[in-house]
């Protein structure tokens, strides 16, 4: 199994809300799935969602060596209720050979010490979940995204007063130091953006800058 899963698979280990979000979205965009939990009843329940699925101890060389894990290029350590088994888990898998290994931290002592143990991406779902609720949830923004410390994402409506302008009237990067990359009209869909898009009522752009920026530009449409 381990050979032929070796390109395109993934092994996700912990089948929780966030690691069986994964599982399923992963097996949805056509990889294959080894997918692991300690809890036998857990791991039965995705047998016939996902590639594979088995139930063991994470945190074990000998399992992990048994399943093939050796051969997978990327790994996702989504146990997030047992922070000892997710940092031993974690480092079995770099100790083993597994090139990325995605982690879910709970803390930011936890991901610092995901990191030192062979985490090559620490993510934490809540929190960052936690983030884009806040900055939609007075309506100025429709989506949020952070892409790194000080740079995000966000869907928006364009500003009132540049309404029925094109992007090049508008300047809004001059003015606002954002960077419109696409937009949807009104019950359209997303086309790349040009200096020729018109600014539509109702209209939806996707604006990237760093997060002060794109945060003023939010509270102007």
């Amino acid at each position: 199994m381990a050979e032929r899963l070796v390109h395109k698979a993934v092994l996700v280990i912990g089948l929780g809300r966030f690691g069986g979000a994964v599982a399923l979205e992963l097996e949805l965009l056509g990889h294959e799935v080894l997918a692991m939990d300690a809890s036998e009843a857990i791991a039965q329940s995705f047998a016939s969602r996902v590639t594979h699925v088995v139930s063991g101890d994470a945190t074990d060389h000998d399992v992990l060596r048994g399943l093939g894990v050796a051969n997978f290029a990327h790994a996702v350590v989504a146990i997030g209720d047992h922070i000892e088994a997710s940092i031993l888990c974690t480092a079995a898998l770099a100790d083993i050979g597994v090139v990325e290994i995605w982690a879910k931290a709970l803390t930011q002592s936890h991901a610092r010490i995901l990191e030192r143990v062979g985490a090559t991406n620490v993510v934490f779902p809540e929190r960052d979940m936690g983030i884009r609720v806040a900055h939609q949830v007075t309506g100025q923004m429709i989506n949020y995204i952070d892409i790194d410390e000080d740079f995000a994402l966000v869907e928006t409506g364009p500003p009132t007063g540049e309404v029925g302008k094109t992007l090049q009237e508008a300047q809004l990067r001059a003015r606002y130091g954002v960077t419109v990359v696409s937009l949807k009209p009104n019950g359209g869909t997303f086309t790349y953006a040009t200096p020729a898009s018109v600014l539509e009522a109702g209209a939806v752009l996707l604006v990237a800058g760093e997060k002060h920026a794109v945060e003023r530009f939010a509270r102007v449409t």
